[in-house]
C-alpha cells in the first residue's frame, strides 16, 4: 500500500480517519447494489472527506486556514453519523458493525473537535 507525503500523515485522527475509510469501505461493499449511487456512495465520499480535508488544511498557509478545514471535516463526520444510523435501521448494517463504525467516528470527530480547539486558540 502506498504512503502519503506530508505533515498531516503523522498526526493520528489522520490516521484513524484513514483506517475509518477502509472499514467503511469494507462495510458498504455489502449493501445493496440498487444503492451504489445512493447511500453507499454518500458515506464513502463522507468518510473520504475527513482525512482529505485534514490534508488539505494542513497544506495551507495560516492555521485560521487549517481550522477551517477541519471543521469541513468534523461535518463529514457529522454526516457519517447520519448515514450510519440510516443504514442501521433499514437493515444494511448489522449491530456489531454499526457500533463499531459509529464509535470509530465518535472517536474521530472527538480529535477534530480537540485539534480545533488547540489551532483556534494559538
Amino acid at each position: 500500500m502506498a504512503t502519503a507525503r506530508g505533515p498531516h500523515k503523522n498526526l493520528r485522527v489522520w490516521k484513524e480517519s484513514m483506517d475509518f475509510v477502509y472499514s467503511l469501505y469494507r462495510a458498504t461493499c455489502r449493501f445493496p447494489k440498487e444503492e451504489i449511487y445512493g447511500l453507499t456512495s454518500q458515506m464513502r465520499r463522507a468518510a473520504i472527506s475527513i482525512p482529505s480535508n485534514i490534508a488539505e488544511g494542513y497544506g495551507r498557509s495560516s492555521d485560521a486556514e487549517l481550522v477551517h478545514f477541519l471543521y469541513i471535516a468534523l461535518g463529514s463526520s457529522n454526516e457519517i453519523d447520519t448515514q450510519l444510523l440510516i443504514a442501521f435501521n433499514i437493515g444494511y448494517l448489522n449491530g456489531e458493525d454499526y457500533e463499531s463504525l459509529s464509535m470509530r467516528n465518535d472517536d474521530i470527530a472527538k480529535m477534530l473537535r480537540s485539534l480545533i480547539y488547540i489551532r483556534s486558540n494559538n
